[in-house]
């Protein structure tokens, strides 16, 4: 699966139609809040939305950034995944 990245934003495509994506902002102080993920209706239960929040966690370990997770389901992400709460900024 090929992701795509933008400044405040991972996605990925199938058919040029974005099925899911994971959306953030930088505050002023550097750290990344994760605010949104979505996963098209026909492609959830396929982990999709875990791949994104696997694929942002890489980016920031590359850029050595924070995050804050806002949304629910990056709340949660990071409850399952130990090894990556590091990222969270406390």
């Amino acid at each position: 699966m090929k992701y795509f990245h933008e400044k405040n934003r991972i996605y990925v495509k199938e058919n040029n139609d974005i099925i899911g994506e994971v959306s953030f902002t930088e505050n002023k102080d550097g750290i990344i809040e994760i605010t949104h993920t979505y996963v098209s209706f026909e492609y959830r239960g396929q982990h999709l939305a875990s791949h994104l929040l696997e694929e942002l966690s890489i980016r920031l370990e590359k850029e050595n950034k924070l995050c804050i997770p806002i949304c629910s389901y990056a709340v949660k992400w990071f409850q399952k995944h130990v090894e990556k709460q590091r990222l969270i900024k406390k």
